[in-house]
């Protein structure tokens, strides 16, 4: 797959969007060290074209990009891409009935798990994974987690990206508050909370069912408290000492929140933080982006730094990523074009000023691209430059596979927290519940 964007053509394509973003005087790709490797050999079927679903943009330049390398695959290989943009909470509905069917989407850009719940239902991608990963110094460990099938290892999925959600706060308010940075133990975490609370600056999470940030929030939850929903057999572990003790705190710490979280969606508390009605949440970079790319919350954007979810009582960062991970179904009558459309998307030509553009949203998954330069373009973000290789992911401890994925599609874990948070539950009847939703699917 040779080069096909050059600066002068990336210039073209989004100059506003990159420009903002301060990468529009760079030339693509060329920091990312690579290997000098053969590609697969994927002789594309005669007539093909391709349509494509994934998750709908949170910063303009995604979207941008992306369309951009659909465009240069058709004027390189002749092959029309269609492209779907859809809502998060929409696209795994999508991707369902498109698995069931055995029509619709020829590739699905969807979430992490998904691969692993339609797993009979797609085509292998081992050999674009290796390619790649030999190419480009080798996979982070959320991408090998949800990219391979367990127990065979072969590649189902080809992780994009994934999105974080560190602590995203005010500086001005957290300093008022009388801290100087956040803190890393519950007691502390939630003596800040009461105090923003206070002060009529109030933090907030989302309790609704979120893709990443409901699913995020509810994990850091369980994870910071020493708990997992499974062992590493796939026994369900979630009735234990360590749910129960996460959910007395969730009760304790919700009532300081901003009115809502509740019913949060993704978006929800980016518009809560742009409007200052919440001085502190956990977000991916689109958040500051946003803030920092309109000059009407710029100031905002300056008021604004990242830090790691509290630890608790763990040593490491209680914290996942919300990956997105293409995948080919076995209904498509170009099966090649697809692999050759996923892995040109991942060349450094093309993904470089992709990740870039986008300020790094989609935290890379192979390794090589922790060099690229938008690491260094502002040291508010470079928490986000290693959100690949975090240690958890979902279904922790156990592996990824269909039960896992139905377990977050159906938002179980959030809404355990949600019902104690909203006092409809207690703590002992809402992890009994869960308990019970769960073993449903691992049996």
């Amino acid at each position: 797959m040779a080069a096909i964007i050059t600066r002068r053509q990336g210039l073209a394509l989004g100059s506003a969007a990159l420009a903002a973003a301060g990468f529009a005087e760079r030339a693509w790709g060329q920091d990312i060290p690579r290997a000098d490797v053969t590609p697969p050999s994927l002789p594309i079927e005669s007539g093909a074209s391709i349509r494509l679903i994934r998750p709908v943009r949170f910063v303009e330049p995604d979207e941008v990009m992306f369309r951009k390398i659909g465009e240069e695959f058709t004027r390189k290989f002749n092959v029309p891409v269609r492209m779907d943009f859809v809502g998060w909470e929409d696209i795994r509905a999508q991707t369902a009935v498109a698995a069931n069917t055995g029509a619709g989407p020829d590739l699905v850009v969807g979430w992490g798990d998904d691969p692993h719940i339609f797993a009979d239902k797609l085509i292998e991608l081992t050999d674009i994974a290796d390619y790649l990963g030999k190419r480009y110094g080798g996979w982070m460990f959320l991408a090998e987690k949800y990219g391979k099938k367990v127990r065979t290892n072969n590649w189902i999925g080809i992780p994009m990206g994934g999105s974080t959600g560190p602590v995203v706060y005010r500086i001005s308010a957290v300093r008022a508050a009388g801290f100087d940075k956040i803190p890393t133990d519950h007691a502390g975490f939630l003596a800040l909370m009461k105090k923003l609370k206070e002060m009529g600056k109030p933090g907030g999470m989302a309790l609704g069912n979120a893709v990443g940030d409901g699913n995020g929030h509810a994990n850091w939850l369980l994870w910071s408290h020493g708990g997992a929903m499974v062992d590493e057999d796939s026994k369900v572990t979630i009735n234990s000492r360590e749910t129960l003790e996460s959910l007395n705190y969730l009760r304790e710490l919700y009532p300081n929140y901003v009115p809502g979280t509740l019913s949060w969606l993704d978006p929800s508390n980016n518009r809560a933080y742009a409007s200052q009605e919440c001085w502190l949440t956990s977000n991916g970079v689109s958040l500051y982006f946003a803030l920092k790319n309109d000059p009407g919350t710029r100031a905002i954007a300056d008021d604004t730094d990242h830090a790691p979810m509290p630890k608790g009582s763990i040593t490491s960062i209680p914290q996942s990523a919300t990956v997105i991970n293409a995948m080919v179904f076995r209904h498509t009558r170009f099966p090649n074009a697809c692999k050759a459309f996923i892995q040109f998307a991942m060349e450094s030509e093309q993904y470089d000023p992709w990740l870039s553009a986008c300020l790094g949203y989609w935290s890379h998954p192979l390794k090589a691209y922790s060099q690229s330069k938008v690491w260094e373009s502002d040291p508010k973000i470079t928490i986000y430059r290693d959100g690949m290789n975090n240690p958890f992911w979902s279904g922790y401890k156990g592996p990824i596979t269909q039960a896992s994925g139905t377990v977050a599609a159906e938002y179980i874990m959030v809404q355990m927290y949600a019902s104690v948070a909203s006092g409809q539950a207690s703590p002992q009847d809402a992890v009994r519940e869960a308990e019970r939703r769960i073993r449903r699917y691992y049996r």
